[in-house]
């Protein structure tokens, strides 16, 4: 059986991200329990991905399987198009009490990158009907990722993602994001003029390009591409002084970043600040049943709420009447295992098992937050420098099937500087914490 997966996966199967041809064959992974994965040969895995940062309460939750039959027994599907159904009302009312500020109009996606599709064409007609029909461009960071579709294409930061694609959709600005440790050299020795610098540079951009062009701008709390960046002290609080100043949306893009993943419901509140809208996605269901939401300010629904005007946007499966549900029992899980307080609580653990990495000369830099990390690679720790595309192209591949192979699953980020991403199910303690240092050991002191 095992063969015949792996032989009709290579003949009819069409990967995500993915390399075919050469002998390449994917593994099979065909059960999960807990924070553990096996593949269809009975090898055992530690997630310390998460997946793909979406099951946060872990493998194998039957009350989630089990609230997605009941809901299919129920009402399988129906359209969020002109109707609505019980659990995308209830969920709608659940994610505007998770909300900051007045985040009270949510807008039901399939997923990630169409919630981001959604934010940017929001902002384009708001600003329509509010007599600015010039601001249409946004903002966003440079190596950052924010989905594939192609709008959402245009505002990731990737270049080689998007050159195949080109040309992409009008009017999307990049501005450096905040890597403190890849920060100029003048600024590397003091955070908080680093932190205004990068946060600047956002004004700059809106006064490059005209203020009355420019019409959102779209941040990850903590940036995923280039490995877990996360924001410096005072960085977006300044983002939102200068969104005010200008008249400028602020989309906190919290995809990977919301549900717990850094320690609360939507991490803007671990930082401190209240976006215009929230896009989110991966860990509303701890991926048990696709979904995604754009959560958005009275402010911008309110030209809506005319009787007359309409969002003519949507999609076939947003706010599906089962995903809804799953994410109900979801959330429920949350509510009941506390697991928002267990990320706080145990997040300064992951951090320092990881920080004993340090003493491996390959090992640059450590950072993130939450359960949120990223281990950057040097060629040379004192200098900081990095490999070279040729030493990139020999050792990422390797050191990605070694550490798989020794039964780790995580994540080889070669985006920007290259880095290992770790986020492990909010279950996760100290022991899956050693288990990741230990093997991330083994596999780094051979690789260097």
């Amino acid at each position: 059986m095992t063969s015949d997966l792996s032989a009709t996966a290579n003949r009819h199967l069409w990967g995500h991200f993915a390399r075919h041809g050469a002998g390449i064959t994917p593994p099979v992974i065909a059960r999960g329990d807990g924070v553990t994965i096996w593949d269809d040969r009975g090898k055992s895995y530690l997630d310390a991905l998460s997946a793909l940062f979406v099951v946060q309460v872990g493998h194998g939750r039957e009350e989630l399987a089990e609230a997605a039959a009941r809901q299919a027994g129920t009402l399988a599907y129906f359209p969020l198009w002109s109707y609505a159904t019980p659990p995308a009302i209830e969920l709608a009312e659940r994610l505007a009490d998770y909300a900051p500020g007045d985040l009270n109009r949510v807008f039901f996606t399939s997923g990630g990158g169409e919630a981001v599709e959604t934010a940017w064409k929001l902002a384009k007609q708001y600003f329509k009907l509010t007599g600015k029909p010039g601001k249409y461009k946004v903002i966003s960071r440079a190596v950052a990722y924010h989905g594939t579709p192609q709008g959402a294409l245009a505002l990731t930061g990737v270049p080689k993602y998007q050159a195949p694609f080109e040309p992409l959709t009008p009017g999307a600005v990049k501005v450096p994001n905040t890597n403190f440790y890849r920060a100029p050299e003048p600024l590397r020795s003091d955070v908080k003029a680093f932190s205004r610098w990068a946060a600047d540079r956002i004004a700059e951009a809106i006064e490059f390009e005209g203020p009355d062009t420019v019409a959102a701008v779209f941040l990850e709390p903590v940036q995923n591409a280039g490995g877990c960046i996360p924001p410096p002290p005072g960085y977006f609080e300044r983002v939102r002084e200068i969104c005010d100043d200008y008249d400028v949306l602020l989309v906190s893009d919290e995809v990977i970043c919301a549900y717990g993943r850094i320690g609360s419901m939507f991490a803007c509140d671990d930082f401190g600040y209240v976006p215009d809208m929230i896009t989110c996605a991966k860990g509303l269901t701890s991926g048990y049943s696709p979904i995604g939401a754009m959560i958005a300010s009275d402010r911008l629904f309110e030209p809506f709420n005319d009787g007359t005007t309409i969002f003519p946007h949507g999609y076939t499966f947003g706010g599906h009447p089962v995903s809804a549900a799953v994410a109900l029992a979801n959330l429920d899980i949350f509510e009941r295992e506390r697991l928002n307080d267990r990320v706080k609580h145990n997040a300064a653990a992951l951090r320092a098992t990881l920080e004993k990495l340090y003493d491996l000369p390959i090992v640059g830099d450590v950072r993130g937050e939450g359960y949120f990390y990223a281990i950057e690679l040097v060629k040379d720790q004192a200098s900081r420098e990095t490999f070279s595309a040729d030493e990139r192209r020999q050792l990422l591949p390797r050191l990605s099937s070694a550490l798989f192979d020794a039964g780790l699953y995580c994540r080889i980020d070669d985006r920007g500087d290259p880095a290992i991403q770790i986020a492990p199910p909010l279950i996760s303690g100290q022991p899956e914490f050693d288990t990741i240092e230990s093997i991330l050991r083994s596999v780094l002191t051979e690789a260097r």
